[in-house]
């Protein structure tokens, strides 16, 4: 073998090293021109509730590089955006992102964004809707978060729990007692006004992706074959603001993926976290409030479809006051290290046929 060939072969085994050590390597659905992923993830006030909260947030975000994350429980501490702050954290563990401020709820892209919108400004505890625009998969896309109105929180009524105080009354007997009480919040003028915005996106042929905590259960999820679980306490409901998506040609991709009610619930409320006493886990001490209040929903969009929908994180729940793990057929996407939140997230992959 000639000096020449030996340096060849050399540089060939440097490349390949270098090759398979090199980040573009590693797992990443994102590399699949083809499909993206979004990512709702309520952070319980940015995850300072939990030591070492924030940084696991950082942590996980750049360990699983969604395309999109929406943020409920944004607080912007510390004098500082928490969008901007977190997308500083996340370049120095070596990742883009690109964000759009807001307040209540937040939005980050690794994708230039081109255009932002204020859609239901964040009021009091009334709840948020953010909105940015970008590009993916050589698409336009139009990605919506949301964090709606905690108040007046009708589910909890259900278990003998004042939505508003969360002090124990009287079981409502009918579901429009029930109603009655959750047309006090606003969550349904909020949703109102994404409907309307996102019809000019749709109009203009745009992908259409809203994630957001709802503070809401699904019309899909309080059925008849789920009204005597869970402290559904007999009631079949229609709650509004699932159903008025679902009327206005909007798909809930987490359903869509996993139709079985009873095999796969998809709780995000509340999340077990073993850094937590059960007592900040709970707003019904005394009842089962298990339920899926986080979303992904899209608009059908020509080719469009979402492949996978899994719940992020621990597949632990609270059921009055005790810590259990979820004995169903939920698909999970684990988490590594600190748990930051008291919620699950929503991941959901889309792909273009």
């Amino acid at each position: 073998m000639t000096k020449h060939q030996i340096c060849s072969r050399i540089w060939t085994v440097v490349c390949l090293l270098l090759l398979a050590a090199s980040p573009l390597r590693a797992e990443n659905k994102n590399e699949n021109k083809n499909e993206f992923t979004v990512l709702q993830w309520n952070i319980w006030q940015e995850g300072t509730m939990v030591k070492g909260g924030y940084e696991a947030i950082a942590d996980e975000i750049a360990r699983l590089k969604p395309d999109f994350v929406t943020f409920s429980e944004v607080r912007n501490y510390h004098g500082t955006r928490f969008c901007d702050r977190i997308v500083r954290s996340l370049a120095e563990r070596g990742e883009t992102y690109y964000s759009f401020y807001s307040y209540d709820s937040g939005l980050l892209s690794r994708h230039p964004i081109t255009d932002s919108l204020t859609v239901f400004p964040e009021n009091g505890d009334h709840g948020s809707i953010y909105k940015l625009e970008s590009t993916v998969c050589g698409r336009k896309i139009a990605v919506y978060t949301a964090h709606l109105d905690y108040l007046n929180d009708a589910y909890y009524n259900v278990r003998g729990y004042d939505g508003s105080t969360w002090e124990e009354i009287p079981i409502p007997q009918t579901v429009l007692e029930v109603l009655q009480v959750n047309d006090a919040s606003l969550r349904d003028d909020a949703i109102r006004l994404f409907i309307e915005e996102a019809r000019k996106d749709v109009a203009e042929g745009d992908i259409v992706i809203l994630g957001g905590d709802f503070n809401e259960p699904s019309h899909l999820d309080w059925i008849r074959e789920t009204k005597d679980l869970y402290d559904h306490n007999g009631l079949i409901i229609p709650w509004t603001v699932p159903l008025m998506l679902d009327n206005a040609g909007f798909v809930d991709a987490y359903r869509t993926c996993h139709p079985d009610v009873l095999a796969c619930p998809g709780f995000t409320f509340p999340a077990d976290n073993p850094l937590v006493p059960v007592e900040k886990l709970t707003w019904t001490p005394k009842s089962d409030e298990r339920d899926r209040i986080d979303y992904v929903f899209y608009h059908p969009y020509p080719g469009l479809e979402a492949t996978e929908a899994l719940i992020y994180g621990p597949n632990g729940s609270i059921c009055k006051s005790q810590r259990i793990k979820e004995e169903t057929q939920d698909p999970f996407l684990p988490h590594q290290g600190i748990w930051p939140t008291d919620h699950k997230g929503v991941w959901v992959t889309f792909r273009f046929r």
